[in-house]
């Protein structure tokens, strides 16, 4: 791209690399302690994992459902994997590395999958499982952002210096992004809320 034309790409640049460093960090740590759990929880059925607090926060409930392993294997696994990916890209971006469209293209399909297969687990523990795994939250809380600031980069360079519907959605939405997410999480807390709301008042009254 010539020097005189501005890369629409460089402010989210900014962004994602601290996005990527600190919660693809807190993500991986989320991970590797539910791996460990689960690890645990393998060796010994009767182990109670750390994060089975309550009837309603309860890892171990989580853990032993076939949801748990979608592919077969822990999903902590592809988290502690996901999340190391992350992170390095994250310090990469601070050391000024550039990389490939290629590399974004797989970057993007990567977090979109991540968002997806996290919403799938929010429906389940809601819905199906009926419990929360308090360091899986961790999970959701930072994938959702990875995945949308990503998303918002991706749009950024393909609209750019472009008119349409299109272009015109991804304006708005780089506009409102902080408004997107925290709504976003809004819309979870008040499904958790609402799913769970005779047991939060058992814990008031």
């Amino acid at each position: 791209m010539p020097p005189s034309v501005p890369d629409p790409s460089l402010p989210w640049d900014r962004v994602l690399r601290w996005l990527y460093l600190i919660g693809g960090s807190v993500g991986f740590v989320a991970a590797f302690v539910l791996l460990v759990e689960k690890i645990e929880l393998l060796k010994d059925p009767s182990y109670v994992p750390s994060c089975s607090i309550n009837p309603v926060l309860s890892c171990g409930s989580i853990m032993k459902t076939d949801q748990a392993e979608l592919f077969g294997f822990p999903n902590p696994v592809l988290g502690v994997a996901g999340f190391a990916v992350v992170m390095t890209v994250g310090a990469a971006l601070f050391s000024g590395a550039r990389f490939h469209r290629w590399f974004w293209a797989g970057l993007q399909f990567g977090v979109v999958a991540g968002g997806v297969l996290v919403h799938w687990l929010i429906f389940q523990s809601l819905y199906r499982i009926g419990a929360l795994c308090p360091y899986c939250m961790v999970v959701w809380v930072v994938t959702i952002p990875i995945c949308w600031y990503t998303t918002l980069r991706t749009l950024s360079l393909r609209t750019a210096n472009k008119e349409g519907r299109l272009s015109a959605l991804a304006c708005k939405a780089s506009e409102y992004h902080s408004s997107v997410l925290t709504a976003w999480y809004l819309i979870i807390g008040g499904l958790i809320t609402q799913r769970f709301w005779e047991y939060w008042t058992t814990l008031w009254s």
